[in-house]
């Protein structure tokens, strides 16, 4: 990657950090442990150009889609939109807000960019296999990328997706991984130990590349290899850390589900403007 697109996406993934807390504060609810990890994953998509999008017109028959299926994470979604141009940034501080069309969870109904409606853990996969089945039917030649939590993969759908994207060779499904190793009540391994994961998805079928999820070099060249694969779906292993970021919520499960206070606001802003 060319130094000078490196930096123009470090500096876009800050300013999605930045996103991400001020409008948990002000909603005083969300989770923003799960959306800080995804900001680099978020900035590239969005803003390397490597998806085919028009921000005004969100609906265009063979745009490349984005489906969250950790659905909680949604803040880091509606700061890629809204530094995209989707809709108007003071948008984000209704977030969680009754009427407004940023929810706690994606709504395919209410916010531009949005493709599919998610929260019900385990789901989305579901929904992007069907979305790049119909794809290829349709002969769109459109992407479909899903983003999964690795504690989402406890649920057993999440399986059934996977098989089902191969048996119908579903080369347009590119899943990213976000593989924080923390859920809701603790690590991963210790509420349900999905190890071997590399091994788990390459046994379904699937073509599996592990990367450091921050890394933008690492981010570029999986998903570069990624489109160029034929015949079966992709996996991305993103290894993250939760809260990344912030330097007191990074590794810890605490800040699954909690907003900051005002007095961590401003530390938290601080730190996200000072790390890549």
């Amino acid at each position: 990657m060319e130094e000078d697109k490196r930096k123009e996406l470090e500096e876009m993934a800050k300013k999605i950090r930045v996103d991400i807390v001020e409008m948990l504060c002000e909603s005083g609810s969300g989770h923003p442990g799960g959306s800080l990890s995804l900001a680099d994953i978020f900035s590239y998509l969005y803003f390397s150009g490597i998806m085919n999008i028009d921000p005004k017109n969100p609906n265009k028959k063979d745009r490349d889609r984005i489906v969250l299926s950790k659905g909680h994470a949604c803040p880091v979604w509606y700061a890629a939109l809204a530094e995209k141009g989707y809709f108007d940034k003071s948008h984000l501080k209704t977030l969680r807000k009754y009427g407004s069309m940023l929810q706690g969870h994606p709504d395919m109904n209410k916010t531009p960019g949005v493709d599919m409606t998610t929260g019900s853990l385990g789901q989305g996969l579901s929904c992007a296999v069907g979305m790049a089945l119909g794809a290829k039917l349709d002969k769109l030649g459109c992407r479909i990328f899903a983003i999964v939590g690795d504690g989402e993969c406890d649920e057993g759908q999440i399986w059934e997706a996977a098989m089902s994207a191969f048996h119908y060779k579903l080369d347009n499904l590119i899943a990213i991984l976000d593989r924080n190793s923390l859920q809701i009540d603790g690590y991963t391994k210790d509420i349900m130990n999905s190890e071997p994961m590399i091994n788990k998805w390459k046994s379904f079928g699937w073509e599996v590349i592990e990367i450091n999820g921050h890394n933008l070099d690492e981010i570029e060249s999986s998903i570069e290899k990624a489109l160029n694969i034929k015949n079966k779906p992709v996996c991305i292993v993103a290894n993250t850390i939760k809260g990344k970021g912030v330097s007191f919520m990074e590794g810890e499960c605490g800040w699954h589900g909690k907003a900051p206070s005002e007095e961590e606001k401003e530390k938290a802003i601080r730190d996200c403007m000072c790390k890549a």
